[in-house]
C-alpha cells in the first residue's frame, strides 16, 4: 500500500460512503449466515479495525495487521489488534477461532493461495470463512496501485481458490452493484485522463451520506440472493 494512501485510510475508514455502506452490507450478511450462538472472530488484515468494532456484536475478536501505523489506530481505539502478516504468521492458535475473515485483503497478496491455506488451518472444523475481494479485472485503475492491490476477481475464480484450499462454498454475491455504472464510468474516466490517484476522495457531507445510504440498501439482498454482477465480490465458505 502507498504510504501516503495510509494517512487516507486512517482518516476516511469511518467516514467515507465506501467503508459505511461496505460494514452494512458485510454485518446483515454475518447476521443471517454465521450460525447461531457467540463466536471466536479473527480479521486477517483488519486495517484500522473499522470492522473489527463491528464484529464484537458476534463475540469475541482478535485483528491481525502488518501496517504498524494501522495497528497503532486499532489498538487506541481499544481493539485487540496483533502485528502479524499473512502467510505465516498466526497470531493466535491454531483452532481458536471459529470464523475467519479476510475483508479487502486477498488481492494485496502475491500468494492468495498460500493465505486461504493458512485461514484453513487457522480455522476450527466447521468454522465459517468470510471473503470480501473487489471485482473484475477489467476495472483495474490507478485506484488498485495506490492500493497496493495485485489483482481483481471474479465470483468463478474466488470460488476456485477457496475450494482447492479445501474450504465448502457456501454463498457467493457481487456487491456495491446499485452504484456499480457509476464506479465503472469513473474507473475509465480516470484511464483516459492519466489519474494517477485513488478514489476516496470524500464528497460533501450530503452527497457521502445519500451515497453510503444507497450502498446499504444492498444489505437487505446480498445475505439472501447473490447479485449477478457489481464492483465487489463477498463469499461464505465453511472449513
Amino acid at each position: 500500500m502507498d504510504r501516503a494512501y495510509v494517512a487516507v485510510h486512517v482518516e476516511e475508514d469511518r467516514a467515507h460512503w465506501w467503508f459505511r455502506g461496505r460494514r452494512a452490507v458485510l454485518v446483515a450478511l454475518l447476521r443471517r449466515r454465521l450460525p447461531a450462538g457467540r463466536h471466536r472472530l479473527l480479521e486477517l488484515g483488519c486495517g484500522t479495525g473499522n470492522m473489527l468494532e463491528a464484529l464484537a456484536e458476534f463475540g469475541e475478536t482478535v485483528g491481525m495487521e502488518p501496517d504498524e501505523t494501522l495497528v497503532a489506530v486499532a489498538r487506541g481505539a481499544g481493539l485487540d489488534v496483533r502485528r502479524g502478516a499473512l502467510p505465516h504468521d498466526r497470531v493466535v492458535p491454531p483452532g481458536w477461532p471459529d470464523v475467519v475473515l479476510l475483508l479487502d485483503v486477498l488481492e494485496h497478496l502475491e500468494d492468495d493461495a498460500a493465505a486461504l491455506r493458512t485461514a484453513h488451518a487457522l480455522l476450527a472444523p466447521g468454522g465459517t470463512l468470510v471473503i470480501a475481494v473487489p471485482a473484475y479485472q477489467w476495472l483495474w485503475s490507478a485506484h488498485d496501485v495506490a492500493l497496493g492491490h495485485r489483482r481483481r476477481y471474479t465470483a468463478g475464480v474466488l470460488g476456485a481458490r477457496v475450494m482447492a484450499a479445501g474450504f465448502d462454498v457456501r454463498h457467493v454475491s457481487y456487491f456495491n452493484t446499485l452504484l456499480f455504472p457509476a464506479v465503472a464510468l469513473t474507473r475509465a474516466g480516470k484511464r483516459l485522463r492519466g489519474d494517477t490517484g485513488h478514489d476516496l476522495t470524500r464528497p460533501a457531507a450530503p452527497v457521502n451520506a445519500a451515497l453510503a445510504r444507497l450502498f446499504a440498501l444492498e444489505a437487505a439482498v446480498v445475505p439472501r440472493w447473490p447479485l449477478p454482477f457489481g464492483a465487489s465480490l463477498v463469499l461464505v465458505a465453511r472449513r
